[in-house]
């Protein structure tokens, strides 16, 4: 990992100058939103259809200004990004942007391997993420490989490579260690491409779909092949290796605003990744998550809160979790009692999704065994407060595996207890959660995941609006008192409608299926 560089700061008083409003984005002065919504009626109300569906139109009217896109790096965040801060100074807030560095990869078209004048199949070649971009012609010539299946150490070491050949093109066998390092090797060797095939042991056998790391890792085109296709140019002559990408590093932000009241000390921390992925809008992932928070800070404007709110919007998620880890690996190197005033973190990553379910994050372990990953005492009873206001309202609810694998990740690592709702991705909807949720079983949460059609019409406004008013009546409650968490405060007491209980007779289901599997992103779900 490149030394974590320091954070820049833009306060909203020097932004005011800065930013230029499009028609598209225009901010007009909230108003009901603005009332003292202390209650958790007065605030759900508030946190509207209409209020999330004018974010989610604003966001859709950038993204189709800007390329089709609000990725991070490109020019529909960074309007995102204004448009948040804009209607957060509208609403009174005095928010700030956090910049910082973060390597950017885009695959501007499908990369290719011609063998002796024969186009490898399609399915056999995959760019590997930070490629570099070029089209190179040469000689093939085997690293330190003979093809026989299993985990190699080909390319690992300096040594791989005597008697390698300055021009040629090395093939590489995947294994023992990262591909960054093979690819790094491979130039220093004189290589002009670099080709690294699979294991070809049961389940690497398919094409290798990797990343290098980081756009330092090399300069060279580079890429991944399936076993059999990385086997078969072990006796070619000339091949031709093209990719076109771009693989640099970039400048994004994180936005944070937070409540004029409440104990800094003890600092509620409720976030959504504002960016999208390159294919498309990303209005269901997440915009909708973005707009909920912000419809949720608009309408706390002027509550007076018993705990500090921090609303955050984090930039490059989809590229790792890296806003989210760039603001606590921050707080951790250079304002460590900071990170100690955060009491919890709440994610809400994907709220909307068409086919939707109920999901929250099992805090408490129950319905998933978390393995390696860190559950921080509290975040259990986070979990139970979201179940319990979902009971309340009549509504059944299931939980999503708590792996790590969204915005909260960083800070569970940290010891901060988290939570949070999910909607669902490409996972499939089951026959019990069809019963329990609506909608349809063997179909997709989210058919348009990661995809061009995640527009506007991806969303299903009636279970976005159910899981913005949980997400509300959350944070409201941990923004009067945090006991069940940490301790501190009195027990929680709804104003007007007596103590939350646990639900009584709420079935929430059973049985975990594969929810998706992105790297970074969401994960399963029982229901």
């Amino acid at each position: 990992m490149s030394p974590r560089m320091p954070s820049r700061w833009i306060t909203s008083a020097a932004l005011a100058g800065a930013l230029t409003l499009t028609a598209t984005s225009a901010v007009a002065a909230p108003t009901r939103e603005n009332s003292n919504n202390n209650t958790t009626a007065k605030l759900t109300q508030a946190v509207s259809q209409a209020a999330l569906t004018t974010h989610l139109e604003a966001f859709q009217r950038i993204a189709d200004a800007n390329g089709g896109n609000r990725a991070s790096g490109q020019p529909g965040y960074q309007a995102s990004v204004d448009y948040v801060v804009e209607r957060l100074r509208a609403a009174g807030y005095e928010p700030r942007v956090q910049e910082f560095r973060f390597p950017y990869f885009e695959e501007l078209s499908p990369a290719t391997v011609t063998a002796d004048g024969t186009a490898l199949a399609a399915e056999d070649v995959a760019v590997m993420s930070y490629s570099g971009s070029g089209t190179v012609t040469g000689t093939v010539q085997a690293v330190d490989t003979d093809g026989t299946a299993g985990s190699s150490s080909s390319g690992c070491e300096a040594s791989d490579f005597a008697g390698f050949v300055p021009g040629n093109i090395a093939l590489i066998q995947r294994g023992t260690c990262p591909f960054g390092d093979k690819a790094a090797n491979a130039e220093a060797a004189g290589a002009t491409a670099v080709l690294i095939f699979n294991g070809g042991a049961p389940g690497n056998e398919g094409v290798v779909i990797g990343t290098l790391g980081s756009p330092e890792a090399t300069t060279l085109p580079t890429v991944g092949l399936s076993y059999a296709a990385g086997v078969g140019l072990l006796d070619a002559g000339t091949v031709t290796v093209r990719t076109e990408t771009v693989s640099e590093l970039r400048t994004t932000a994180n936005v944070l605003a937070e409540t004029r009241t409440g104990d800094p000390e003890n600092t509620v921390v409720v976030g959504a990744h504002l960016d999208g992925v390159t294919e498309g809008a990303g209005i269901s992932d997440n915009g909708t998550g973005s707009a909920g928070i912000l419809a949720i800070a608009e309408a706390m404007a002027k509550t007076r809160t018993e705990n500090q709110v921090r609303f955050a919007w984090w930039g490059a998620e989809e590229l790792g979790l890296l806003g989210a880890e760039h603001y606590v690996g921050d707080l951790q190197d250079n304002d460590p009692e900071g990170l100690e005033d955060i009491a919890l973190y709440l994610n809400f990553d994907m709220i909307g999704s068409p086919n939707y379910g109920r999901f929250v994050y099992d805090g408490d372990a129950s319905a998933f065994d978390p393995g390696d990953t860190n559950v921080p005492e509290g975040s259990g009873a986070i979990e139970a407060a979201f179940h319990e206001h979902f009971a309340q309202v009549g509504l059944t609810s299931g939980e999503t595996e708590f792996s790590g694998r969204s915005d909260y990740g960083p800070f569970i690592a940290a010891d901060v207890p988290s939570g949070g709702l999910f909607t669902g991705a490409e996972g499939v909807k089951t026959e019990e959660q069809a019963a329990l949720f609506g909608g349809q079983a063997g179909v997709a949460y989210d058919e348009c995941y990661h995809t061009a059609c995640d527009d506007l019409s991806n969303v299903n406004l009636e279970g976005m609006e159910q899981m913005a008013d949980a997400a509300a009546a959350v944070v409201l409650r941990y923004a009067t008192t945090t006991h069940d968490v940490n301790g501190v405060g009195e027990p929680y007491k709804q104003k007007g409608q007596g103590a939350l209980g646990h639900p009584q007779g709420k079935d929430r289901g059973h049985g975990p299926h594969s929810e998706h599997g992105r790297g970074h992103g969401h994960d399963r779900a029982t229901a």
